[in-house]
This record gives structure tokens, C-alpha cells and sequence, in this order.
């Protein structure tokens, strides 16, 4: 399974891939949402991992953009963000975000949210 992670603080996103490639996901990464558009059209990740808050294109609008396209609607998108407010969850489930991470987040929490996201797509 190829995992797409965005997120524009590069330790985050290396901590992520670590998690993701120590139980065998294969991941891309980009620093934020305008260049995941461009590697998603390039190769379609069977998954994304975003961050919220991002230079140029946020999470929400990277999700906009996902899921107004036929070809890409379907990806699942968690979140993975500092942003921890209900309204927050609820404008990301709006928007067709199928899991929501508070971070800093656990290796067996980011796991155990991709690994449902994966059985049920």
C-alpha cells in the first residue's frame, strides 16, 4: 500500500514516514498541498496522510481539490494536524476526511488509523 504524507515541517514528516515504513507501507512525501496535488496526478497513493496547516495548500484545500475530482474523490485522506477542536473534526468530516489525528500522535495510534482506513477501501 503507498502512502502519500504532507506535512511542511520536515522532522514531522519524517517521523511519519519512519512509522509507515517500519510495518512495510511504502511512502512519497511532499511539503505541502499544492505538491502532493502534482505527485497524487503522478502516481495515485492508495492513501493520504496531511497535515492541516500548510504553506501555499492546507490539508482542507488539498481534500477540496481531491474530492471534486472523479479520479482522485475516492482516496482516503487522514489528518494528522495540531489542530484539536470539534469544529475542526467537523469541517475535516465535511470535507470527506475519513480519520482525524491529534498530533503529536503515537506510532500505534497513526497504525492503527491507517490500517482501518486500508480495510475499508
Amino acid at each position: 500500500m503507498n502512502i502519500l504524507v504532507v506535512d511542511d515541517v520536515k522532522s514531522e514528516l519524517e517521523l511519519i514516514t519512519e512509522y509507515l515504513s517500519s510495518v512495510g507501507y511504502s511512502v512519497t512525501t511532499a511539503m505541502n498541498g499544492k505538491e502532493a496535488l502534482t505527485k497524487i496526478l503522478e502516481n495515485k497513493p492508495d492513501a493520504i496522510v496531511t497535515d492541516w496547516m500548510m504553506p501555499e495548500m492546507g490539508g482542507l484545500d488539498l481534500c477540496r481539490q481531491l474530492k471534486k475530482n472523479p479520479e482522485t474523490a475516492m482516496i482516503p485522506v487522514i489528518a494528522c494536524t495540531a489542530k484539536d477542536k470539534d469544529v475542526d473534526r467537523k469541517w475535516a468530516k465535511k470535507h470527506g476526511v475519513e480519520a482525524y489525528l491529534v498530533k503529536p500522535c503515537s506510532k500505534e495510534e497513526l497504525i492503527t488509523v491507517v490500517d482501518s482506513v486500508r480495510s475499508t477501501t
